[in-house]
């Protein structure tokens, strides 16, 4: 009695379970639309961003956090260049425009979280700092997490390491600069070879028995990012310091530094910042 039973409440679960994975997929299909990737309003004016990074950024890539907070209008007018992504576009930029766009975007929202808290030793010590969304683009709320890695990452691949900078003073160092459409790769570049030859964020052991490069942590985390022709390997014998460029054309073994969290600043703010939870965590 009780299999007959089971039975014959059988087609009746197997509609219900139908009904309750239409209803399930229906709505996660909305919720993927709603969800969707904004578009970067085309022909944005970088000049103003130009402007303050060759103001308060210096050739090591350091911010001077301090003296920007102090100016009101120069933190106005990095909130007025910002206000640029914040609408839904009539036009939505393409292909270059659109990668510089956002490779600035990245960069300003993050000093410009940095400059709503500071003073602060380290990005790590604020709320939500990369995947809490924050910032307006194209009429969406996002994260500079989703500008890197569901915006830029799935265009440029392993370009975007050199050139987005998290305010840590392990990042790559921060271009003083705003990047251009019709430069950026030029500019990537760049960025490869100043980041790669600064002693501080590396280290080449060219000794008979060692032959070990030590570089940023970054490397290892985004390890799929590092294959076929733009393994480490080849991405340090192209980018590489021009010194060690005999060196690097042998076999040579990869370590990664412990990456510093401390604050990119100019003073001393985050210099020795050392707190070894934060400083290992990957972001």
């Amino acid at each position: 009695m009780f299999n007959l039973y089971v039975f014959m409440k059988v087609p009746s679960i197997a509609r219900f379970l139908g009904k309750s994975f239409a209803v399930f997929f229906l709505f996660s299909g909305l919720s993927a639309g709603l969800w969707a990737l904004p578009d970067v309003p085309a022909g944005i004016d970088h000049e103003e961003w130009d402007r303050l990074l060759g103001e308060y950024v210096d050739d090591r890539g350091l911010v001077d956090y301090g003296g920007w907070k102090n100016s009101g209008e120069d933190v106005e007018a990095l909130k007025a260049y910002l206000a640029q992504f914040a609408p839904r576009p009539e036009e939505a930029a393409e292909g270059d425009d659109k990668i510089a766009s956002l490779i600035n975007a990245y960069n300003a929202f993050t000093i410009e979280f940095i400059l709503d808290h500071y003073p602060t030793e380290s990005i790590r010590l604020l709320d939500d700092p990369f995947d809490g969304k924050h910032h307006l683009v194209g009429g969406q709320k996002v994260s500079v997490d989703d500008i890197e890695h569901e915006m830029l990452r799935p265009i440029i691949g392993w370009k975007v390491h050199s050139v987005v900078v998290c305010a840590a003073r392990s990042c790559p160092p921060l271009l003083n600069s705003a990047y251009r459409a019709d430069t950026w790769e030029d500019q990537m570049e760049e960025r490869y070879r100043t980041w790669l030859a600064r002693e501080d964020l590396n280290e080449y052991d060219t000794g008979r028995f060692r032959s070990t490069v030590e570089v940023s942590r970054i490397f290892r985390w985004y390890s799929e990012d590092f294959t076929g022709s733009h393994s480490i390997e080849n991405v340090l014998r192209r980018f590489g310091p021009e010194e060690y460029q005999d060196f690097l054309s042998g076999n040579f073994r990869v370590t990664y530094q412990d990456y510093h969290w401390g604050l990119n600043d100019q003073s001393d703010l985050g210099k020795d910042y050392s707190h070894s939870a934060i400083r290992s965590l990957f972001r």
